[in-house]
């Protein structure tokens, strides 16, 4: 048995619509919010910033927390490992350096490349606030967050 500690942000943009991230892992698809896993020397708030650099390829603050696990969540890939999760409120100080998706799922020929060779892949998109709920995010705990945002902020 293992933690798995993983940080994620909520990035709100001007327009009011939420970034979430449209994964292919492992054969299946999954929509969360952006972020990782926690690397070994790392603060949480670090690791958040270095996870959105690396899939958004921007700059961002990371502001206030938002949730972090306080329940038992096995992880769905790795039986052996306990999930915990932490969220944070993120700005972009920059305009996104990827793609941004209309449509949920809507991964390019380049991104179906990078499935073949990584078994993984994934693509953005902004959800228009109205739209946003805890029905919008696959994983238990992102469900949880995306209600307390949505009922809180």
């Amino acid at each position: 048995m293992r933690f798995n500690i993983r940080v994620y942000g909520i990035l709100i943009n001007d327009k009011k619509q939420v970034l979430v991230a449209d994964e292919y892992i492992r054969g299946g698809l999954y929509t969360k919010f952006p972020g990782g896993g926690l690397e070994f020397g790392e603060g949480t708030r670090d690791c958040l910033k270095r996870e959105l650099n690396e899939e958004l390829g921007i700059e961002t603050e990371i502001g206030d927390h938002i949730y972090t696990t306080d329940y038992f969540q096995m992880s769905a890939f790795r039986p052996d490992d306990q999930i915990i999760s932490i969220y944070y409120f993120a700005r972009q100080l920059e305009e996104l350096k990827v793609p941004i998706r209309e449509k949920q799922f809507d991964f390019d020929e380049k991104q179906m490349e990078i499935y073949k060779n990584t078994g993984e892949t994934e693509t953005f998109r902004w959800i228009d606030w109205n739209k946003f709920s805890e029905e919008t995010v696959t994983l238990p705990i992102d469900k949880l967050v995306a209600k307390i945002v949505k009922n809180n902020y």
